[in-house]
This record gives structure tokens, C-alpha cells and sequence, in this order.
């Protein structure tokens, strides 16, 4: 089972009549073309008519060719839905591509069929605008996804293999847009895409056509979810919206497969976050077991109307089993709602995989992994040119296991074919969902190498490099077409005059980069500046102070380049101490603690080896500290110092790794957390059970002062995400050996049941798995659905499951808002259970005053682990249940009473009396 997400792209909608209409009126798609087909029980000889009765292939199942053969029962249908009231009707174009017609050896029909068909489709149109000028009447081409898939290989043996190209794509594409224009159609309709990959080559397509002939006109997509919520090829729903955004959609929408029951939470979804019109066609419901559809027109109209209550939808229809009676009764339903209004657009930068990542000051750091670089891994560079790729991915998932949250991928040597060679390793690559979850920069001085690569995945990838080194005319054509093809931007801080090296340069050289690529058109979160890492401690006083220009260059990007972001491939920096892995890994800890702090974004490093800032070793990190900042002249040669008594340095940090096992087992445990040392965790985590008696005490107490430590250290930015990823294992084997040592914990009777999820947009779970932990030493089953969650898949686990209580943790801002969300379609449902509030990013106040009004149950924030038993205590005792649930709902009305006070008394006092009552 399936459902299909459309969206509706206008490229300028400032005089169209269908913008006009939309903001009148909730516009009515017309039903199923398929369904209505069927009923007329055609035979072989309609297909073939006189023109095809000597065809040497059977005919029938090729609905398009009925547009030549029987244009009759085409024009009826089409007529049939407008009577009933559809402002827009879809042309019989659905398989008129030449991939798809090759099935019937007809590709030479596909510019014939889809001219003929929207001529025919326009007639129909325009005979019903003419009856009522207040009502106009639409025409989109339908453009269906193919036979074949971009993303995906049709053989299993066979990962790497593609049945077809972007570019055999796109140019299919091409064909059937001509057709569809010069016929006349309002819109583009590029339905039913299973592949996201096919849907960019066939936007593609429709940009490059368009373009050529000046015109303007709108389009429209349709991608395919599974049961999951996810594409065929994988993706999530809002990982498929960032891959399409940069079409500029007017509305995006869903339709097929499912009944709009079951289509509502999927809407919610792109309401909340998409700037654009909703449209929703589902199907007559469900099939039955005869791949029938049963829902009568006044069940599914009523289905229909609790989406349009809640003001989500522009666009509303059929799809699979709709008939014009279907369609009638929607009709009078939408009469009697509003349109959506869509939210203002949101800057943000987003880049995707399988799934989405946010680029956000929130987040902290973007690692981007650099081992699948051949100039940035040894190995990895021999294992492609042995054509050892099994073991070349495995470098790739282990980036991604270390914590990389994208991967780099360059194949730029000497020695390869490079364009070959991306080709051959992303098609490997996005075959692996594990690896392929994350996004991907592609990465090459060539530019035939970044568009090869841009053609091989269906996410919104980085691309490194365009700039001005080679004028402006060719930065603003590659622009465009990254733009195309839907890709963010590494603008490297070149021109025409060479590599911007100081401070005055790097802030010339971006700006100009940004007046010209926004003036473009090209979206500003789409900018990605690097503006050069350069090698410091060379020996040249004149290279002293390039760290220092970088990190006030990323001060100036943030405050005069809106919405842009910052990166670096920071191993640069150090590079006049290779060889010296321990130097370079501090150089680089110092340099990113301090670019950070001024706007650094992301950065190309590997993420196995990135100390934490506090990690460094006290006399190397201010001797690091002394040669980034140029705090002092000599400081290369202090530094160099202690390159070359790297054996004392060894011994000394060896003998403080020694050190620490003199400790108290207690701070043991914390520190082996904080370091993310697994070594001998298990160990004392025997001896901290046998000390202090329970496993309960073991995690509440030192193990959880390591987390509280290892959170402020992230917070402060001076712990990256890979640091922080290797304490949660650390904390996860050790919990495994207390539960394991601990027979009362491990056997102890469950006293309730608590579902866990990390929500959907945010990947922190370090706080929901110490709870997790804690509640399972009180005795608590737990359900712990990860991190990144959609609200569908939690409401499903809930109605599966039947939990005591849930807990919903977060940590960026955009996670509070998911769970405002996740509140009310709880409260939509009809659930009672107590809804718990967690995680870095809440607070008591946000609780009460924008969660717990969207859900009647109750809705408690958590602090911590330790407060999260407390309050599940109180709820499952009868006699301090009622009493406990009364004082927090007088407490949440308090908080809100006071939040809406401030909110409509804000008092204001004149500038003169404020600098009067300034402190002396």
C-alpha cells in the first residue's frame, strides 16, 4: 500500500487565473481516470482502431493511446467531472513518455499523444468556462513517473545497476512537456513518483523547456509514500519536500493509495511545514480484497470534510476508484470551508539523504566526514582504484557510525576517471540506506564530475565548489544550474585575482558572491561559504595570522550575508604539523571551538578523530591556542617545541591516562563517560554495583553526573556530536552490564509502561536513554521508538502498543513545535494517557502554555531522569494521583495567565527615562 504526495509548482502566479482562484475558493481536482476507463469495457479493437489494427504487440491496457483511437469516451470523461464540479481535469497522458510507450513499441507516438490529448482535454475545459465565465476551468498534463527508477537497481545482485539514466530521463521528459505546451495545458501535472530522483529529472526537464521558450506556466508532482511514510526509493516525506523545494512549489499535497482517514496526518505534516497550498486527492478509500473500492461518495465526502475543518487543504479530488460522483459530493463539502493559509516561508537550510538535516545554530556543528575523499584518505583512494568497493563502503558507514552527519564524496586523482568513478560509488552508496540516510556533498574541481554526481541522488545534496575565479558569467551559469537541479551550494572565496587570503579579501570576495547569486534568484540558505582554511605555524609571519582572519570573516558572513552558511575543511589548518596527529588533532579543537563561537556552520573532518576542546592536554592547548589566535609571535615555535619532544608528550599523556585509574570508582565512571572510554567501563561498573548496592544508584549517581557534565560541554560547544555519540555508548555498555549483573533490576516486575521517542527533526537522544534506563531500573517496560520519529508513526506505535504514558524528548527549537503537533493528533484521537515533556530544548513554561492546552490529558514536563520517576510515582498511586494532576493544572493556568499578561501589557518607557535609571 501506497500513497501519493502531490505538489503544485507555479513559477509566476502574479496574473494567472488559477492564483486568482485559489485564494477565492477550495479548487476541486477531478477523480480517477483508470476507474472511469474500466467501466466502459473496451476490447482489444478500441485500442488499435483503424490506424493500429496491424500492430504486432497487443494494445489494450494503453490507455493514452484511446486519446487517437476512442477520443469519444476520453471527451466524456473529461466532461463527466466537470459537470460534477471539478475546476481542474487531468489529461489522458498518464504512460505517454517514450520509456513507458516502449512497452508498446510506440515511443515515436509520445510527442503525437500528449499534443492530442491536451487538445482535446482544453476543448472540454474551455466548453464548461464558456457555460460559466465566474467559474474558469483548468487543464494540467498528466506526466507519469515511467516504468523505471533512477535511484534504484532492478537487479538485487546488482546494487550499482541503473535501467535508467537522469539524462535518458530527462530527455523523455522533454518530449512530453512539448506535447502537453503546444496542446495547450493550464499546468503539469508529474504524477504518481515512486523515485524522487525521476521527479528532479523531470522537473529538470520542465525548467530547461520552459526557459526556452520564455514562458511560464504551472507544474505539478506526485510522489509515492509507502506504508512507512516513506517513498519507494526510501525518503521521508519531508526529506522528499526539500529535494523538490527549489522548484518554488505553490502547494504540495497528497493523493492515492490511501483513504483521506487515513491521509490526514501526512497533510498535517506539509501544512506545518510547508510555505506553500495543500492539495489532498485520496482514493475511495481502501481497496478490498478484490482490489476494489468501496467507500460510497457521501462516506468519503464526510472522511474529506474533517481535513477541510481544520483549514489544511487548497486543492481537493479523487484518485483511485473517485467517479464523478465522488467528486460531486466533495464539491458541495469544500463549498463550505475556507482555503489553507500557508505559513510565511522559513530560511531555513536543509539538505537531505533518506532523511532531512537541519542546518541550525542549535545543532551546534555539522560534521561532514572526509574519509570518502581520495585526497582525504590513503586507504580509501586505494581502495577505489583496486575497485574494492564493498570495502570502500564500509568506510563510508563507518563515517557515518562515528557520528559524520553528511559524507563528502571526491574522486578527484590523478590516476582515476573521475567522473567514472562518482558515478560507479554513488549509485553504490545510495543503495544503503544506512549510509544513504545521511546527505552527501559531491565534490570536485571538475564540473562534467559535479553534474555526473548531481544525477545519481535523489536527495538535496551540497556541492563543492562553484566561485568567481573564472568570471562572473560562468559562476552565475553553474549557479543556475545547481539551482535546477536542486542542490545547495560551497562558494569558495575565489575570484578573478586568486584565493582570498585575508580578512579584507574574504569579506570582498562574499560579498559580491552573495549580491550576485541572491540577485540570481539562487535561495540565500542555499549559500555555503568557505571562506579558506589556510596552513598557519608555516615558519611566514604572513600566514600567522590567517586562523584569526577566518574566524572574523565568519562574524562578517553571519551579520551582512542573511541566511548563508559557513564551512571549512579544517585539516588545512594544520597542515605544516603532518605527521603529527596529536598536534593537528589540538590545533583543530582550539580552531573550532573559537569559528564556532563566530558563525562556523559545518566543516569537512573526520570524525573518529575530533577531540573535545577540554580534552586537550593543558600545555598543548594553550601553546594550540597561542598559535591560532596569533596570540604571540613565537608561538610556532613553542608549538614546535612540543612536536619534537613528542615522546615526553606521549609519556606524560600517558601517564595521566594512568592516572585516572587511581580513582575512586565513582569518578571513575564519570570520567570514563566524559573521555568516551570503554576500556574498562564494565569493570567498574561491577565495582560500582558491589559499592554502592543497586544499579538504580550506580546511574543516578555517577554515571548520570558524567551526562550532566558531557550536555553542558555540548551545550558550551566545546564537545562536538561524535564525542558526544561515544559517551552514549559508553553509557549504553554500561547500563548492559548493571542490568546483566543485577538480577533484582533485570528480573524485577514491570509496574507500567512508557513509549520514548526522540521527535521527528532532531537527533539527540542522550536524555531519553538515561530515562529509558532509570525507568527500567524502577521496573518500567520500555518503549523506545529512536530518534527522528515522525508524529504518524508515534500515534501508530501508541495504538499498537497501549503505553501507560509517553515521553517525547528534543533538544533544538523546531523539536518543540513537532510537539505541539504530536499533542494534537493524540487529542485527535482520542487518548487520554499523560503526555511527559522532555529534553534540553523544553521548559515547564512552553509545556503549559503551548503543549498541554492542544491535548486534555495530562502533560507534564520532565527535567531530568531522576524527576521523570518522581512524577510517574505519583501517577500510578490513586491516592496522590488526583492531588498531584490538580496542582499541576492550576500551576499550568497560572503560567499561562501570566505568559498572556505579558504578551498584552507590554509597558515601554521613553529612551531618556531608560538611560535615567541606568546603573552607576
Amino acid at each position: 500500500m501506497c500513497i501519493f504526495v502531490s505538489v503544485l509548482l507555479f513559477l509566476d502566479m502574479t496574473d494567472s487565473l488559477l492564483e486568482q482562484a485559489s485564494r477565492q475558493r477550495i479548487l476541486i481536482l477531478d477523480g480517477a481516470m483508470g476507474t472511469m476507463i474500466q467501466r466502459y469495457n473496451l476490447a482489444e479493437e478500441d485500442y488499435r482502431g483503424a490506424r493500429f489494427a496491424n500492430a504486432d504487440v497487443p494494445l489494450k491496457g494503453n490507455n493514452d493511446l484511446l486519446t487517437l483511437t476512442r477520443p469519444d469516451v476520453i471527451r466524456a470523461i473529461h466532461e463527466e467531472y466537470l459537470e460534477a464540479g471539478a475546476d481542474i481535469i487531468e489529461t489522458d497522458t498518464f504512460n505517454a513518455n517514450e520509456i513507458s510507450l516502449s512497452d508498446y513499441r510506440m515511443e515515436a507516438l509520445a510527442y503525437e499523444l500528449n499534443a492530442a490529448a491536451a487538445r482535446l482535454a482544453r476543448e472540454a475545459a474551455d466548453k464548461y468556462t464558456a457555460r460559466n465565465p465566474a467559474q474558469p476551468r483548468f487543464v494540467a498534463g498528466s506526466i507519469g513517473p515511467t516504468s523505471k527508477a533512477a535511484s534504484m537497481s532492478p537487479d538485487v545482485q546488482n546494487p550499482g545497476l541503473r535501467a535508467v539514466t537522469f539524462a535518458q530521463l530527462a530527455d523523455a521528459y522533454t518530449r512530453q512537456v512539448q506535447g502537453l505546451l503546444d496542446g495547450g495545458v493550464d499546468a503539469l501535472l508529474v504524477e504518481t513518483i515512486f523515485d524522487t530522483l525521476n521527479a528532479k529529472a523531470a522537473l529538470f526537464a520542465i525548467d530547461t523547456e520552459l526557459e526556452r521558450r520564455g514562458a511560464r506556466v504551472p507544474v505539478m508532482i506526485s510522489v509515492t509514500l509507502s506504508e512507512s511514510g516513506r517513498t519507494l526509493s526510501g525518503q521521508t516525506i519531508e526529506a522528499f519536500y526539500h529535494s523538490v523545494k527549489h522548484a518554488r512549489p505553490f502547494s504540495i499535497g497528497l493523493n492515492c493509495s490511501f483513504g483521506a482517514e487515513q491521509m490526514q496526518t501526512y497533510v498535517e505534516t506539509l501544512a506545518r511545514m510547508a510555505s506553500c497550498r495543500i492539495s489532498m486527492y485520496p482514493n475511495a478509500g481502501l481497496p478490498n480484497q478484490f482490489g476494489h473500492y468501496d467507500e460510497t461518495p457521501a462516506t468519503m465526502a464526510a472522511a474529506v470534510a474533517r481535513s477541510l475543518e481544520k483549514g489544511m487543504i487548497n486543492i481537493i479530488g479523487g484518485c483511485c476508484g473517485t467517479t464523478p460522483a465522488h467528486i460531486r459530493a466533495i464539491a458541495a463539502i469544500a463549498k463550505n470551508h475556507k482555503p489553507h493559509t500557508p505559513p510565511a516561508e522559513q530560511h531555513d537550510t536543509v539538505i537531505t539523504g533518506l532523511e532531512p538535516l537541519r542546518i541550525t545554530r542549535e545543532a551546534n556543528f555539522i560534521n561532514i566526514g572526509e574519509r570518502t575523499n581520495v585526497a582525504g584518505s590513503a586507504k580509501f583512494a586505494r581502495l577505489i582504484r583496486e575497485k574494492q568497493y564493498e570495502e570502500a563502503l564500509s568506510v563510508a558507514r563507518q563515517q557515518v557510525d562515528s557520528g559524520a552527519q553528511a559524507i563528502d564524496v571526491c574522486m578527484d586523482d590523478a590516476m582515476l576517471d573521475a567522473k567514472a568513478e562518482m558515478t560507479t560509488f554513488l549509485h553504490l552508496l545510495v543503495s544503503e540506506p544506512d549510509i544513504a540516510r545521511v546527505p552527501f556533498m559531491i565534490d570536485s574541481s571538475k564540473w562534467d564530475v559535479l553534474e555526473a554526481g548531481l544525477q545519481c541522488v535523489q536527495g538535496k545534496c551540497i556541492v563543492n565548489s562553484i566561485s568567481l575565479k573564472e568570471g562572473e558569467e560562468e559562476f552565475l551559469r553553474r549557479a543556475a544550474l545547481l539551482r535546477k537541479y536542486g542542490a545547495a551550494a560551497i562558494v569558495m572565496l575565489f575570484d578573478e585575482q586568486g584565493q582570498a587570503d585575508t580578512y579584507a579579501r574574504k569579506t570582498e570576495v562574499a560579498g559580491r558572491a552573495y549580491a550576485l547569486l541572491t540577485a540570481a534568484g539562487f535561495a540565500p540558505e542555499d549559500i555555503i561559504f568557505d571562506p579558506n582554511v589556510l596552513a598557519i605555524g608555516t615558519g611566514m609571519e604572513e600566514h600567522n595570522n590567517y586562523a584569526v582572519d577566518f574566524i572574523e570573516a565568519c562574524r562578517w558572513i553571519k551579520a551582512h550575508c542573511r541566511h548563508a552558511k559557513i564551512s571549512a575543511g579544517v585539516s588545512n589548518l594544520s597542515f605544516a604539523f603532518r605527521g603529527n596527529n596529536t598536534l593537528r588533532e589540538a590545533i583543530h579543537a582550539v580552531f573550532l571551538y573559537h569559528a564556532i563561537g563566530a558563525g562556523l556552520d559545518m566543516g569537512i573532518v573526520n570524525p573518529g578523530a575530533l577531540p573535545a576542546y577540554t580534552d586537550v592536554e593543558e600545555e598543548l592547548l594553550k601553546a594550540a591556542e597561542d598559535l591560532v589566535l596569533n596570540r604571540c609571535p613565537d608561538a610556532t615555535e613553542k608549538l614546535s617545541a612540543l612536536a619534537s619532544s613528542a615522546t615526553g608528550t606521549t609519556a606524560k599523556a600517558a601517564a595521566k591516562t594512568d592516572a585516572w585509574r587511581e580513582l575512586p570508582v565513582e569518578q571513575r565512571l564519570s570520567y570514563a563517560l566524559l573521555k568516551g572510554l570503554a576500556d574498562h567501563i564494565e569493570e567498574d561498573a561491577d565495582a560500582a554495583l558491589q559499592a554502592l548496592g543497586s544499579s538504580l544508584k550506580v546511574i543516578e549517581g555517577p554515571l548520570m553526573d558524567g551526562m550532566n557534565e558531557v550536555g553542558t560541554l555540548f551545550g558550551e560547544g566545546k564537545m562536538f556530536l561524535p564525542q558526544v555519540v561515544k559517551t552514549a555508548r559508553v553509557m549504553r555498555k554500561a547500563v548492559d552490564r548493571l542490568t546483566e549483573s543485577d538480577l533484582t533490576a533485570s528480573h524485577a516486575p514491570k509496574v507500567g509502561s512508557i513509549l520514548l521517542a526522540t521527535v521527528k527533526g532532531d537527533v539527540h537522544d542522550i536524555g531519553k536513554n538515561i530515562v529509558a534506563v532509570v525507568l527500567g531500573c524502577n521496573g518500567y517496560r520500555i518503549i523506545d521508538l529512536g530518534v527522528m520519529v515522525p508524529c504518524d508513526v508515534i500515534i501508530d506505535a501508541i495504538l499498537r502498543e497501549q503505553p501507560d504514558m509517553v515521553g517525547l524528548s528534543g533538544l533544538i527549537t523546531p523539536s518543540l513545535d513537532e510537539m505541539i503537533g504530536v499533542a494534537q493528533a493524540m487529542q485527535q484521537r482520542g487518548m487520554t494517557i499523560p503526555l511527559l515533556i522532555g529534553g534540553a530544548g523544553t521548559n515547564a513554561i512552553h509545556t503549559a502554555v503551548k503543549i498541554a492546552p492542544e491535548y486534555e490529558a495530562p502533560v507534564i514536563h520532565a527535567k531530568d531522569a531522576s524527576e521523570t520517576v518522581r512524577i510517574l510515582s505519583r501517577l500510578r498511586q490513586p491516592g496522590k494521583r488526583e492531588a498531584y494532576l490538580s496542582d499541576l493544572r492550576q500551576q499550568q493556568h497560572r503560567q499561562r495567565e501570566i505568559s498572556r499578561e505579558r504578551d498584552t501589557k507590554k509597558a515601554y518607557i521613553s529612551l531618556a527615562e531608560a538611560r535615567r535609571n541606568k546603573f552607576v
